[in-house]
């Protein structure tokens, strides 16, 4: 692709993060989904899942932040299994922290409209996607000029408009799913020369101003064997 198209459409109703291979998605409880919902908190999950390991001063300087907010954040997120010390890395001084392996999902339909646990689902989503958006933008305004050639050209931003039954819908979503998380295991390996980060953003969702087709209608002689016994 010369030039890049625009962006294709999966996710599910909840926001989830490819799982490392071999490591089970984890579906945020009630007090986990509430440690998370604090948008400096999502802001260096995403960054931790994005860059990979970073101290507290690094984040700080990356999302414009004091490092003593950032090391109090991280303690949150620690405490709740959302990051881990990076050990492999650091000193007495400095503390480094990654993600904990694996893939989070948070699922907004378990909880009703109005409640604090759908709030916090909103808000976590959001933030999830504002990161996403920025990443995405920042591709548009500078990797045609910043990107070596063969990067630029492996990119994609794709978009497909379609007209699916939800059982067909589903299976699509499947089967994109899985095409990522074969990738898992060789795609998060840090270290191996001529590797960089890169992000797949997978978003499938019905149009929301859209209607779905009607039932086609019964005729009288699919009604009239239908009411028929005996055997066939």
């Amino acid at each position: 692709m010369g030039t890049p198209r625009t962006p294709r459409t999966p996710g599910t109703p909840g926001t989830q993060d490819a799982a490392t291979d071999g490591i089970e998605m984890r579906t945020l409880d009630m007090t986990s989904l509430k440690a998370l919902a604090h948008p400096l908190r999502v802001k260096i999950f995403d960054t931790l899942s994005t860059y990979g390991p970073a101290t507290a001063s690094g984040l700080a300087e990356r999302l414009g932040e004091s490092s003593g907010a950032t090391s109090y954040h991280l303690r949150q997120l620690e405490k709740h299994g959302f990051v881990q010390e990076d050990r492999t890395k650091g000193s007495a001084r400095e503390r480094w922290w990654e993600r904990t392996p694996g893939g989070i999902s948070v699922v907004p339909t378990e909880y009703p409209p109005s409640s604090a646990e759908r709030a916090a689902t909103d808000l976590v989503t959001r933030e999830w996607q504002v990161s996403r958006d920025a990443l995405v933008n920042d591709f548009i305004a500078h990797g045609s000029d910043r990107l070596e050639k063969h990067w630029f050209e492996s990119s994609t931003l794709d978009t497909s408009n379609l007209r699916l039954s939800a059982e067909q819908f589903k299976a699509l979503v499947l089967e994109l799913q899985a095409v990522t998380e074969r990738y898992s295991a060789v795609g998060r390996k840090r270290g191996v020369p001529g590797t960089r980060p890169v992000q797949i953003q997978l978003n499938a969702f019905p149009i929301m101003d859209a209607e779905e087709e009607p039932p086609a209608p019964q005729n009288d002689s699919d009604s009239a064997s239908g009411n028929v016994g005996g055997s066939a």
